[in-house]
């Protein structure tokens, strides 16, 4: 099969498999709701009951996973390319630390309490204020910014703001750190149509932003001197990706809370299976990223109903062992 041909089956695949977990996220939970129900209340109609259930929960929680999962995905298929590094993931600049202070500083204050928007606001700004310290450590010797700088930053903001986590949590009431906890493990149980919005806000703008930047970071991946020769301004691109990275991340952070791995395996296996070109990687990632993490949170509210495991959980659990497997699939092939 020709690679037009395979890329071409692989996303219509992709996009049969998003449209098809939609369908299952908002058609099943602790309620039953029958495909006929879901159609005539998307179409206007359906019981005030059912009508509740779907757009009032379900319907806003499936959009919100596929925001945030698309968006981990897609921010870490491009720090992957920036890195170089295959295991690089979306946190690796200490996006999720900062973020999780804000939240955790939120919930310690009781500010939570004064509205729905005061925690993911808090949680964005929070990872906001780590972007801009890894940025500003990152460019402090000159205009170049140095990724191998970059990633150093990154590990030492994190360390940082791990250590403001321990000390407000070391200081708060029982209830505060089970509440921080939750929260640091990631879920949409709480997705409203406030937080799609917010998520779509930036998720989408970020995302078409990288989509443009597909061929410079194919340059890229050749050797920064040769895209600059090439006629790639490498460091605006650098720049503006990891911007954009950056931003879906805490967008996704502020929303969902920590939910590792999606943004690690799903770049992964879509390069192993589509190849490296990121015109094909970005997109196909986004899809697959929205699809796994839709899934995800179906499993995390159906398995142990009407009990519900945190997002981040099922993640690790389903993205430990299919990461070892295409890790050792990878080095296979180049042993």
């Amino acid at each position: 099969m020709r690679p037009g041909v395979r890329r071409g089956a692989l996303g219509t695949a992709l996009a049969m498999a998003l449209g098809a977990s939609l369908i299952l996220g908002v058609r099943f939970g602790s309620v039953p709701v029958s495909t006929g129900d879901v159609l005539d209340v998307l179409l206007g109609g359906g019981s005030p009951i059912h009508r509740d259930i779907v757009l009032g929960l379900r319907l806003p929680r499936v959009l919100l996973g596929l925001l945030v999962g698309g968006g981990l995905a897609l921010s870490g298929a491009t720090f992957q390319a920036l890195l170089r590094n295959p295991l690089a993931e979306p946190y690796i600049l200490g996006i999720s630390g900062g973020a999780s202070v804000g939240a955790v500083l939120v919930l310690a204050t009781g500010w939570v309490a004064a509205g729905s928007w005061t925690l993911p606001l808090a949680a964005f700004a929070g990872a906001v204020v780590a972007i801009a310290l890894v940025f500003r450590v990152a460019t402090a010797t000159g205009r170049r910014m140095d990724v191998r700088v970059l990633l150093l930053a990154g590990v030492v903001v994190a360390a940082f703001f791990s250590a403001c986590i321990a000390f407000i949590l070391s200081v708060s009431p029982a209830r505060t750190v089970q509440s921080a906890v939750l929260w640091i493990m990631g879920s949409v149980a709480h997705a409203g149509w406030r937080e799609v919005m917010l998520a779509g806000a930036y998720t989408l703008p970020a995302g078409v932003l990288l989509l443009t930047l597909a061929r410079p970071l194919n340059l890229m991946a050749i050797g920064e001197d040769t895209a600059h020769y090439l006629g790639a301004d490498v460091e605006r691109v650098k720049k503006l990706a990891l911007a954009a990275a950056a931003l879906l991340t805490a967008a996704g952070v502020a929303v969902a809370g920590v939910i590792g791995f999606v943004g690690l395996v799903v770049p992964h296996a879509i390069r192993i299976v589509a190849g490296s070109d990121h015109r094909i990687l970005l997109p196909f990632s986004f899809l697959a990223g929205a699809s796994f993490l839709i899934l995800a949170d179906l499993v995390a509210r159906m398995l142990l109903a009407p009990t519900e495991i945190p997002l981040g959980v099922i993640t690790a659990f389903v993205g430990v062992p299919i990461f070892l497997v295409l890790l050792r699939g990878t080095i296979v092939r180049q042993g």
